[in-house]
C-alpha cells in the first residue's frame, strides 16, 4: 500500500499527519521569527553601544592653544585599553578634498598598531554614517563615523570613528538561536506526545465501537451496548434500530413461512388422503404429485427463512456439539445397517457463523446421505481454514463419476432411483451454504466412495 493510500485509509495516520505537520510548520515559523527578532534587537544593541561609545568620544575631545586635538579623559569602556579587543576608537584628519590627510591621527590603546581603512563619506558637521570593514585579525567591524568641525580650524575637520567586531552582536544572537531551537524542538516534542495522545483518547471510542459490533457479528450480544460519546450516540441508535427492523424482518418472515405451511399442510393432506382411498392410476398419480408439491413447499420454504436470516448479525453456532447430536441420531435411524460412522475430534472453539437450524439441516443432509450409501464405515472431519469451517463427509460406498457430480446439486436429481429420497439433499445444502457464502465440493473419497466438502464462514478468532 503506497503512502497516500495509507493516509487516506486511515482516520488515525490522516490526524496525526495534519498535526504534525501543522505543529512542524508553526514551530518552524516561530523559530524563524523568534531569531530575526533577537538578531535585529542584538543589532539594535549593538548599533546603540557604538553611538554611545562615538558620543562618549566627541564629548571627550578638546583642543589644545595649537588646535590639537586630544581626549580630556580616557573612554570609559576597558575594552578600549585592551589589546586587540574587539571595540576601538579612531580619528582621523581630512584636507579640504576628500582623500584623508591623516588616519589614526588618535587612536585607541586597543587598535595597537592598526589604523582602521575607512572609506570617506562627505558628511555635514556631526552628520553620522555607519560602515563594515575589514578589521585587525580578519575580523569584521562594524563601524559608526561622525564628522566634526573644529571652530578654530574649520578648513581642517576630524573624522570620530568608533568600531568593534560584529562577533561580539553575532555570538550572543547564535547562543541564542541555540538555546531557542532547542527550547522549541523539546516543545515540539511535547507536542507532538500530546498529539498521539489526543489522536488515541479521541478515536477510543471508536475501537470500543469496533468491539461492540464485533460482539454482535460474533453472537455476543444482540445489540451494541456500552457508553459512547455525544457524537457517536445518535450513531449507535441508529445501528441498533436497524438492527431491532433486521430482527423484526426474521421474525415477520419466519412467521409467514409458517403460515404458508399451515395453510397449504390442510389441501394437501386431505387431497392425499382422498387419494388413498381411491384405487387406480389416477389416484397414485394423485397421490406422487401431492407428495412431491409437500416436498417443494417445504424446500422453498426454508430457503425463504434461510434468505431471511442469513444476514442477521450475531447468529453462531458450534460445529462440534452439532455433530455429535447428528452423529448420534444417524446411528439409531440407520441401526439395521451397522454403519461405523467416526466423527474425529473438533475443536470446541470451531464456531459457524450463522442459525443453528440451517447447520443441523446441512450437515444432516450430508451424514443422511452418507449413510444411504456407505457399505460399512463413513469419516466425518471439521477444522478451520482462512477463516472458513471445512466440514468433510466421507465414506466407502461405490462412489460418483466425475461427470454427474454437478447435476446431484441440482434440485431432484437422485443417484439411484432405487433409494428412497427426494432428490434435495444436496440441493439443499448447496443453496444454503452459498446463502452463507460457503460452497459444496464432491471428490473421491479415500476410503473408496464419495466424499462432500461443506464450507462455511466462521466465527472471527476469539469468538467464544
Amino acid at each position: 500500500m503506497t503512502r497516500p493510500a495509507l493516509l487516506r485509509d486511515s482516520l488515525r495516520l490522516r490526524l496525526l499527519a495534519g498535526t504534525l505537520v501543522w505543529i512542524l510548520a508553526s514551530i518552524a515559523v516561530a523559530g524563524w521569527g523568534l531569531d530575526g527578532l533577537f538578531r535585529r534587537h542584538v543589532e539594535q544593541q549593538f548599533d546603540a553601544e557604538l553611538k554611545t561609545h562615538l558620543d562618549q568620544l566627541t564629548a571627550n575631545l578638546v583642543f589644545d592653544e595649537r588646535g590639537q586635538p586630544s581626549l580630556s579623559a580616557p573612554l570609559s569602556d576597558p575594552r578600549l585599553s585592551r589589546p586587540l579587543s574587539g571595540l576601538y576608537w579612531q580619528i582621523d584628519r581630512l584636507n579640504r578634498g576628500d582623500a584623508p590627510v591623516l588616519r589614526g591621527l588618535l587612536r585607541s590603546r586597543s587598535l595597537w598598531d592598526t589604523v582602521l581603512e575607512v572609506p570617506h563619506d562627505a558628511l555635514g558637521d556631526g552628520a553620522i554614517h555607519r560602515h563594515r570593514i575589514g578589521g585587525p585579525q580578519a575580523a569584521r567591524l562594524g563601524v559608526v563615523e561622525r564628522m566634526l568641525y573644529p571652530s578654530g580650524r574649520p578648513d581642517l575637520p576630524l573624522r570620530l570613528i568608533v568600531a568593534a567586531d560584529e562577533a561580539l552582536m553575532d555570538a550572543p544572537a547564535q547562543r541564542f538561536g541555540g538555546m531557542l531551537w532547542l527550547a522549541l524542538g523539546i516543545l515540539g516534542a511535547g507536542l507532538a506526545v500530546t498529539a498521539v495522545v489526543q489522536v488515541a483518547v479521541g478515536l477510543a471510542p471508536l475501537s470500543h465501537l469496533h468491539k461492540a459490533l464485533s460482539a454482535v457479528r460474533n453472537g455476543e450480544a444482540q445489540q451494541l451496548t456500552g457508553d459512547f460519546p455525544a457524537e457517536i450516540g445518535p450513531l449507535v441508535d441508529e445501528f441498533n434500530t436497524v438492527i431491532a427492523q433486521n430482527a423484526e424482518v426474521v421474525a415477520r418472515a419466519r412467521t409467514q413461512s409458517g403460515n404458508l405451511a399451515h395453510a397449504l399442510k390442510t389441501p394437501l393432506s386431505v387431497m392425499s388422503n382422498a387419494a388413498a382411498l381411491e384405487q387406480g392410476e389416477f389416484a397414485r398419480l394423485v397421490g406422487e404429485q401431492v407428495e412431491t408439491a409437500r416436498r417443494q413447499v417445504e424446500y422453498h420454504l426454508k430457503r425463504a427463512r434461510v434468505a431471511a436470516a442469513v444476514n442477521v448479525p450475531g447468529a453462531r453456532t458450534g460445529v462440534a456439539l452439532a455433530l455429535d447430536q447428528l452423529a448420534k441420531v444417524m446411528r439409531r435411524v440407520h441401526a439395521e445397517r451397522d454403519l461405523d460412522l467416526q466423527v474425529f475430534p473438533v475443536a470446541g472453539s470451531l464456531c459457524f457463523r450463522g442459525e443453528e437450524q440451517d447447520l443441523h439441516e446441512m450437515l444432516g443432509n450430508l451424514l443422511d446421505n452418507a449413510c444411504k450409501w456407505a457399505k460399512h464405515r463413513i469419516e466425518v472431519r471439521a477444522v478451520e481454514e482462512q477463516e472458513q469451517v471445512v466440514i468433510t463427509v466421507a465414506d466407502d460406498g461405490n462412489g460418483l463419476p466425475a461427470a454427474r457430480r454437478d447435476a446431484m446439486l441440482q434440485r431432484g436429481v437422485r443417484a439411484d432411483e432405487q433409494v428412497a429420497g427426494s432428490g434435495l439433499g444436496l440441493a439443499i445444502v448447496d443453496d444454503l451454504a452459498r446463502m452463507y457464502g460457503g460452497e459444496v465440493m464432491l471428490a473421491d473419497s479415500p476410503l473408496g466412495g464419495l466424499q462432500v466438502e461443506l464450507r462455511l464462514p466462521a466465527c472471527p478468532t476469539g469468538a467464544s
